[in-house]
């Protein structure tokens, strides 16, 4: 898959077939969107196309928003391109970009930039400056400007709303089994390991801890998690905190994660962890041995989850 940090920067000789969207979480209902992009390409006669933004529009036009997103500029373009899509532009969402009109947006964009063959879009897509444009006036663009238009039913439009709503309430709900089968993988989060202040390797469960540099990224509910993640091409399973550590007065939220059978020095890598169940609540113990007593509880849970996979 080719990446284009802007619009301005594809270029093709072939015409396009695209979508435009957010694809946040690139979960099961975005996924019946695009692979009927991938199906209309004809065996190479037009290029897939996907056209997203960043930031969240919301993030540019709502002063107050606060929305977190299922994944980040790295994890979204790596999950569009195990689709097949071919080309992904995301291109820089700000304030004048939102003033187009919806005649600039379909000549100088879809039309003078992308070639496009055929547009795929919900029937209820609006675009254009204040947002006044509808699917008919696209339909009729289209026709002005020879391209096709392909609605996207009120169902699937549904079916991917519920899924982006429910998804995020099951993450804030610690609900992992619902969450992962709306998106149709793990959950996962990706980060530095940092040091920390190493207090789990006193108490025979040293901790990788994961910096998470995107802000916008979605943290699901603190507790306790069974974990998968990959080091290298070795596949490894563990437990992870997210939480504040208040058995030791932490007043951080911190994302840390003890990897079962493993010691190797890992500061500095990237990791990326799937969460696979969520085990328990964060809990305030009254001594340092009742928490070792607990996360021994939680290690003989996570192992028989695991061991049943």
């Amino acid at each position: 898959m080719k990446l284009f940090h802007s619009i301005n920067d594809f270029h093709s000789t072939k015409k396009t077939i695209l979508t435009l969207g957010t694809f946040d979480g690139v979960h099961i209902g975005h996924k019946k969107i695009l692979e009927r992009i991938t199906q209309n390409t004809e065996n190479g006669k037009y290029e897939s196309l996907v056209l997203t933004f960043f930031p969240h529009p919301r993030m540019v036009l709502q002063e107050k928003s606060e929305i977190k997103l299922l994944n980040t500029i790295p994890e979204k373009s790596k999950l569009l391109e195990a689709t097949g899509i071919e080309n992904l532009v995301i291109h820089p969402f700000n304030e004048s970009f939102s003033r187009l009109t919806a005649e600039e947006f379909v000549h100088t964009i879809l039309v003078d930039q992308f070639h496009i063959h055929k547009i795929i879009i919900g029937h209820d897509h609006r675009f254009g400056r204040n947002r006044t444009a509808n699917i008919d006036n696209l339909i009729a663009f289209g026709a002005e400007y020879g391209f096709e238009v392909e609605q996207i039913s009120a169902q699937e439009i549904q079916d991917v709303s519920v899924s982006s709503t429910k998804i995020r309430k099951a993450l804030q709900d610690g609900n992992m089994a619902l969450a992962n089968e709306y998106l149709g993988y793990n959950y996962f989060l990706t980060g530095e390991v940092v040091k920390g202040k190493q207090l789990g390797r006193t108490i025979g469960f040293p901790t990788a801890n994961i910096q998470i540099e995107e802000d916008y990224k979605l943290i699901p509910k603190n507790g306790v998690y069974v974990v998968k993640t990959f080091v290298g091409q070795k596949e490894l399973f563990g437990m992870m905190n997210i939480g504040f550590n208040p058995t030791v007065n932490g007043q951080q939220q911190t994302i840390e994660v003890n990897l079962f059978d493993f010691e190797a020095d890992i500061y500095g890598e990237k990791l990326e962890i799937s969460l696979l169940k969520y085990l328990r609540e964060e809990q305030k113990f009254s001594s340092v041995d009742l928490l070792k007593e607990q996360l021994n509880l939680d290690k003989k849970a996570a192992l028989e989850f695991v061991s049943q996979l």
